[in-house]
């Protein structure tokens, strides 16, 4: 592709001329802050944090949405760029319900981070009071329009990255919200609950349900017998939230932070993963040997199923009729664990820990419970237990490796690969091969 030579800052840099200012001054190591700015995804100047001055040019540029040229002169950081986008940090600011100290998002916020970096200690805009209108009855989903400071980058990943596009900017001026149509709640409406409009959000507007009250009720319950069960990708994340290297692998110290919190069993939902692949495989064989109906779709995520249950209704049928490894871990833990141990299944607290908010609407679902009991009553996230280690002052990092509880906590290396892309099907379609051959499978390539 054809590049064009601009300056920035008085540097010099050459790029693609389909670049925008704000991709050229990256290339420089130039940091323009921005809200609203999501590459590819939400590039549509809303925030005006990014602004930048273009020698010739009449008025401040949004850098996101400006296209380079050749020869053009670019200014990141003059006095004029300061002042004006502390202004406009002041006027978002003056509208945002500013409770940092107890919100779920302090030190981990970037309205908060830039306002810190913009030097920014007093805001001299006067507000109406705040109409505090918080949407709290999804499972999955928390949404404070308190906090909403407009940027639209969850409506951008709800529509153009996840195809469901159930909020949306309503309204004009002052008057804006993003919100489901007609001031509805999210669980009035088809959203999947899949909490990606949550990983976009720059601040707390959206978040996950914080269920870990219900945790600590039942771990001070003396009558229960409180038993949790951890998705393989925990294992990969909890690290990042105690300064360790994203990626880094804490089974062990998982395992034993749990002990810690005081679970009766700590079980590893792999075993249910293993479950799962025999079951779909199973079902996946006499689908082909009696004609039934294909292709086989897995429902290991109730995300995807809810998305297919909402918007591709005639492809239900292709869903396997599979319970996903959570719920199957539930339902094992309250019938065959629960006769082993000699317990009263109404006695025993099941917790899930899970990497998605889909979890939390899935274990809601009362069609999904078959044992006679709730198969799991409560999920949490990764972040929720986190913050129930930080509650314990449990030394994460230094903690020494336990294991999990056997039966429950063996497993295979298939039921490991659930958590990456093509896993489930790379397990399922190795177990449907060694079933009808009676040899094992060799290595699998994705082309």
């Amino acid at each position: 592709m054809k590049k064009v030579t601009l300056t920035i800052d008085g540097r010099s840099v050459s790029v693609p001329e389909d670049y925008t200012v704000l991709q050229a001054a990256r290339e420089l190591n130039i940091s323009i802050p921005t809200l609203c700015f999501l590459k590819d995804i939400n590039q549509i100047g809303a925030c005006r944090m990014c602004l930048v001055e273009v020698k010739g040019a009449r008025a401040l540029q949004a850098s996101c949405v400006l296209p380079v040229s050749e020869g053009m002169e670019v200014s990141t950081h003059t006095p004029l760029l300061r002042e004006t986008r502390k202004t406009i940090m002041e006027l978002i600011l003056s509208n945002h319900h500013r409770e940092c100290t107890t919100c779920v998002r302090s030190q981990n916020c970037e309205l908060q981070n830039l306002a810190r970096q913009l030097g920014i200690r007093e805001i001299w805009f006067n507000t109406e009071p705040f109409e505090t209108s918080v949407d709290s009855l999804s499972p999955s989903i928390v949404r404070d329009q308190s906090k909403c400071i407009l940027c639209r980058r969850c409506v951008a990943v709800c529509h153009e990255v996840q195809g469901v596009g159930v909020i949306q900017a309503t309204n004009r001026g002052f008057h804006t919200t993003i919100e489901p149509a007609f001031g509805m709640s999210l669980n009035e409406v088809a959203c999947i609950n899949c909490g990606q409009c949550i990983q976009a959000c720059p601040v707390a507007a959206l978040r996950e349900k914080d269920d870990t009250e219900k945790v600590w009720d039942a771990l001070g319950n003396p009558d229960l017998h409180v038993v949790v069960q951890t998705a393989p990708a925990v294992r990969v994340a909890l690290g990042e939230e105690f300064n360790m290297e994203p990626g880094s692998i804490v089974t062990g110290k998982l395992a034993n932070a749990l002990k810690m919190l005081g679970f009766d069993k700590v079980f590893d939902t792999d075993f249910a993963a293993d479950l799962t692949i025999m079951e779909e495989g199973t079902e996946l064989i006499g689908r082909i040997q009696k004609d039934g109906k294909l292709p086989l779709i897995t429902s290991c995520s109730p995300g995807w199923v809810k998305f297919l249950e909402s918007y591709y209704p005639d492809f239900i049928d292709n869903l396997s009729t599979c319970k996903s490894p959570q719920q199957m871990m539930g339902a094992v833990i309250k019938t065959y664990y629960a006769e082993k141990a000699q317990i009263d299944p109404s006695k025993i607290f099941v917790v899930s820990v899970m990497p998605c908010t889909a979890k939390k609407f899935e274990c809601s679902r009362p069609e999904i419970n078959g044992s006679g009991y709730k198969d799991v009553d409560v999920v949490i996230t990764t972040r929720e237990l986190a913050l129930m280690i930080k509650q314990s002052n449990i030394d994460f990092k230094n903690l020494t490796d336990a294991e999990y509880d056997s039966p429950l906590g063996e497993s295979t290396g298939a039921a490991v690969i659930f958590g990456a892309t093509g896993g489930v099907t790379e397990a399922a379609l190795r177990t449907v091969s060694e079933v009808l051959t009676g040899k094992e499978a060799a290595s699998i390539e994705y082309k």
